[in-house]
């Protein structure tokens, strides 16, 4: 007689508080005994190649609806909105932000990602596009990250979920193959906060530390590499875009700024108050990053932002408008979204 199959159940190593979807989307592959999703069909596969079990799924604008209209995406924006409203007025010096353990943890292994740029110097060759010696630290970003996440995971946890979370993660710095960065990158690092929101390891009391401290330390470090690695914008619009490579900094700067009558939206404006508030508002440390690496009168470098900072309404009218135009211009774009890749943590709408 053939034995009875044991009813599936969550591993041990998954929080009590883990999305329901996750569990779901585990469950089905595991008693399907998919224990890779892959096709093959990667356009770039050094960006996935050590991850059988994620691939893309975006290729027309009809599977970009599909996945705009899911649960996953309106549980993903409403994790979006929570970050964005936790921050609103809160200065990054606030006694307000408070680190549990785990994102004690994670602020940790940023710092210590930050410090690579210094052991691996630019390569003075010549270059067309991009320094080639970015590959190098991408690569080394690989090799460590694994080790790195699975010393601040709680112990047990499952090897697919730290892959998923690595290859999030990877992607967020940007792609080595193209020695380029830019906002879809910087929304795979959304997923991969959002990936730790619905596994458990943070929770809504961590919301103000996620943007202050955790998006803080991961700006600084893609600024970093922008600067050392002279990493091209993915898919910029020129000075017509909003900026060559962020939105986030932006959106979730004006929710810190939102009430703040000390510093109106047209300081940007004046370099001297940018400078004197760069370490404290997201919003200011973009701009003076921006002024860092482009020269010449800022309206002419970056018309949109400065078309911003005229608007009437100041900055509750900022957010609002940038909250539309991230869905817009960023989730909206398939040119944009279409490298992210699905697993069984962020799952594309038809696997569930």
């Amino acid at each position: 007689m053939e034995p009875t199959k044991a009813p599936w159940a969550a591993p041990a190593s998954v929080p009590p508080t883990v999305h329901p979807a996750v569990l779901e989307s585990m469950r089905r592959r595991q008693e399907q005994g998919v224990a890779a999703i892959g096709d093959g069909s990667q356009a770039d596969p050094h960006e996935t190649e050590p991850y059988p079990g994620l691939r893309k799924r975006i290729f027309a604008d009809a599977q970009l609806d599909k996945l705009l209209a899911s649960e996953l995406f309106q549980d993903l924006w409403e994790f979006l909105l929570e970050l964005n409203d936790s921050v609103r007025n809160v200065p990054g010096s606030s006694p307000d932000i408070t680190c549990s353990p785990f994102v004690t943890k994670l602020v940790g292994m940023f710092a210590e990602i930050a410090t690579w740029t210094a052991d691996i110097p630019p390569d003075s060759g010549p270059k067309r596009f991009g320094n080639p010696s970015f590959r190098l630290w991408w690569q080394r970003l690989r090799e460590r990250d694994g080790g790195m996440l699975s010393a601040i995971l709680p112990e047990g946890t499952d090897v697919a979920v730290v892959e998923q979370l690595c290859a999030y993660l990877e992607q967020s710095f940007g792609n080595r193959t193209r020695i380029d960065y830019g906002s879809g990158h910087e929304a795979s690092f959304l997923v991969f906060l959002f990936c730790l929101r619905n596994l458990g390891f943070v929770s809504p009391d961590d919301n103000k530390a996620l943007v202050l401290r955790v998006f803080w330390d991961y700006l600084s470090i893609t600024h970093k590499l922008q600067d050392v690695y002279m990493l091209e914008p993915a898919g910029s619009h020129g000075v017509w875009g909003l900026d060559d490579y962020a939105f986030l900094p932006f959106l979730w700067g004006s929710s810190q700024l939102r009430d703040n009558v000390r510093i109106p939206a047209n300081a940007i404006l004046n370099e001297s108050v940018v400078e004197t508030y760069k370490d404290e508002y997201i919003y200011m440390k973009a701009i003076a990053f921006i002024r860092h690496v482009k020269k010449g009168p800022f309206f002419e470098h970056s018309p949109m932002l400065t078309d911003i900072s005229r608007l009437p309404g100041g900055w509750p009218k900022i957010n609002e408008g940038l909250l539309k135009m991230y869905r817009a211009e960023v989730w909206g774009k398939r040119v944009v979204i279409q490298h992210l890749v699905f697993g069984t943590l962020f799952f594309f709408p038809e696997e569930m």
